[in-house]
């Protein structure tokens, strides 16, 4: 392999991962993506809209759009690929850094601008395991999301806020959603008109609107972080109280398989600003603490 091919193959490799959070599994009823074609449905300040973005994953992306609010998403489509994404001056003091961004430090972050999208699925991985909450994504969409415009039968939009904002706490248990959850998702859906908004990215800071998230009831610092990461492109969105990301950094930086959340936080200080950036190439250049013991039960709720 040629030294061209081998920068186009790792080029791709690295819109591949950015793209890849974009969806909430691989069957995300309002996210599709396949080797030409990246298809997102959502609701925007002007309404539902569906975009999609044919040859994401080379130099000259072309974009379509569909419904009313799909002119606002065609203008911001780019950024589900990373282009507002400013690469920055980041010095390693970690030999592992080091390593990770020789090989990362071009990923690009995506953004959707979508937080009251980002926001439910956030709150279904709430204290379960990822398979549960991407089954939960899929059915609370194809139960309260109308289907997408345009021409894919298969692509849905998330729940229409003013039909979940209603739901009794026992239609949501159904769906193997215990009460916590069913009424952090409730709630939200109840603000959705302020999360939906238009927002101003460029009068305020990335990390601030991830903060701003907590304020709404339901919303603390894990599910702030995993929204604002994707809605935001907030590359500072460190998932303090994760089950697994304060393992991953006790490892990779300091050889030990299992940290807490404070040494963590200790550990990442001199990349703040950029902490869930460098997490993400530590995780991408294979950094994954020792597992011990059984893994988390998936332990159903609807019969009881």
């Amino acid at each position: 392999m040629s030294l061209a091919e081998d920068s186009s193959r790792h080029a791709l490799q690295l819109r591949s991962h950015t793209v890849a959070t974009l969806r909430n599994g691989r069957h995300d009823p309002t996210t599709r993506i396949d080797t030409d074609s990246l298809w997102r449905a959502t609701l925007t300040p002007h309404g539902a809209g569906t975009i999609c973005i044919t040859s994401w994953s080379t130099s000259s992306p072309e974009i379509s759009s569909y419904g009313p609010g799909g002119s606002w998403l065609a203008e911001r489509a780019l950024d589900h690929l990373g282009y507002s994404d400013e690469q920055p001056s980041i010095e390693p003091v970690h030999s592992s850094v080091i390593r990770a961004e020789r090989r990362f430090a071009n990923l690009a972050i995506a953004r959707t601008h979508s937080p009251y999208h980002e926001l439910l699925p956030a709150i279904l991985g709430q204290r379960v395991t990822a398979i549960e909450a991407f089954s939960q994504w899929k059915q609370l969409c194809a139960q309260y999301g109308a289907r997408a415009p345009g021409p894919r039968n298969d692509l849905f939009l998330p729940p229409d806020p003013d039909v979940l904002s209603r739901q009794p706490y026992f239609v949501l248990h159904r769906l193997g959603i215990e009460k916590r959850r069913a009424d952090a998702l409730t709630r939200i859906a109840s603000y959705a008109g302020q999360l939906i908004a238009n927002i101003d990215f460029k009068n305020t800071m990335l990390n601030q609107l991830t903060n701003q998230l907590t304020r709404f009831p339901g919303i603390g610092v894990w599910t702030a972080a995993t929204a604002g990461g994707i809605a935001f492109g907030d590359p500072d969105a460190l998932l303090v109280g994760d089950y697994h990301v304060k393992n991953t950094v006790s490892f990779a930086l300091t050889g030990k398989p299992r940290g807490t959340d404070d040494e963590m936080v200790a550990l990442m200080e001199p990349y703040r600003g950029q902490r869930a950036r460098v997490v993400r190439w530590l995780e991408l250049d294979g950094w994954l603490a020792p597992k011990f013991g059984p893994r988390q039960r998936i332990s159903s709720i609807v019969n009881r």
